[in-house]
């Protein structure tokens, strides 16, 4: 089974005030990028999260969002001592150096000071986050599945088309196959031809050595090697698609292969149907290499 590098999943959670949103998704990656935003006060999320995505995945940017949200009605407002002896310290040493400047300074209120960032926290700020860690880890289960399904999904799509583009490569290849048969004569006549015009404006000329050339210029342009490679290229990919993920860079080499093959065969056609076969394995095989990189 082939598992696409996109997919999406998103889910949300709760537990004893705390409330949090996921959002899950990869697009194409030469190799396995995660890239985690949540909580670093939870301790050991991080890492759990890692851990579960680094054994599901091997490929592709993945990129995963926890947004966690307090209830404030979940816990009253404590007063953070240790930062209100540091706000008034702070606030007397400014004062100080006001009057050392002959400067005066509006007299603060405790409004004012309860806006400072810090000072006031709800009783959840201080809980054991290690239950929360317990819930979050177990509640990304489901969005990890669903994730996976979605790559399978779009893996099974990306299967179908594959094996289409395979039936049409190979279907060409047998085309070009008949063709370079039919074209050898073409060739033959083409060359005695060409011998004939040689020997004909030259005087003294070894018809031996010219023929021999003209022979190894056949060699040069024939293509049955080509078509093999081609028509063993495409039974490689098949059993690559047998084979499942993770293989999406083999096909990759091998696609570049397929497109090795079809540029020589264009180069060596000397025939105009040749030519429109190679043509159009150009196309079929760059439309393939478009899909190969979506595969894990």
């Amino acid at each position: 089974m082939l598992n696409s590098m996109t997919a999406f999943a998103a889910s949300k959670g709760a537990l004893d005030g705390q409330s949090w949103a996921w959002e899950l998704r990869s697009v194409n990656g030469k190799g396995l990028d995660l890239r985690l935003r949540v909580p670093d006060w939870i301790e050991g999320l991080e890492t759990g999260l890692r851990a579960r995505l680094g054994k599901a995945v091997t490929r592709g940017n993945v990129s995963l969002t926890l947004r966690v949200q307090s209830d404030e009605r979940a816990g009253a407002l404590t007063l953070n001592e240790a930062v209100l002896e540091d706000v008034l310290a702070a606030m007397a040493a400014i004062e100080t150096r006001a009057m050392d400047r002959g400067l005066s300074l509006a007299p603060a209120n405790a409004a004012d000071i309860l806006t400072l960032r810090g000072l006031l926290e709800t009783g959840s700020g201080t809980q054991d986050t290690a239950a929360l860690c317990k819930a979050m880890l177990a509640d990304f289960e489901p969005v990890l599945e669903g994730f996976l399904q979605m790559r399978q999904a779009e893996g099974a799509a990306l299967e179908r088309v594959l094996s289409a583009q395979l039936d049409e490569i190979e279907g060409l290849t047998e085309q070009a196959a008949e063709v370079a048969v039919a074209r050898k004569e073409d060739l033959s006549q083409s060359f005695r031809a060409a011998l004939g015009r040689v020997m004909e404006a030259a005087n003294g000329v070894d018809e031996g050595r010219v023929a021999q050339e003209l022979a190894m210029m056949a060699v040069k342009l024939d293509v049955t090697e080509e078509i093999d490679r081609l028509r063993a290229h495409v039974g490689a990919a098949r059993a690559l698609l047998a084979e499942g993920s993770p293989m999406g860079r083999k096909l990759d080499f091998l696609s570049q292969e397929f497109n090795r093959e079809a540029n020589t065969l264009c180069s060596k056609a000397q025939n105009a149907g040749l030519t429109t076969i190679g043509l159009g394995l150009k196309t079929v095989i760059d439309q393939m290499r478009e899909q190969v990189q979506n595969i894990e």
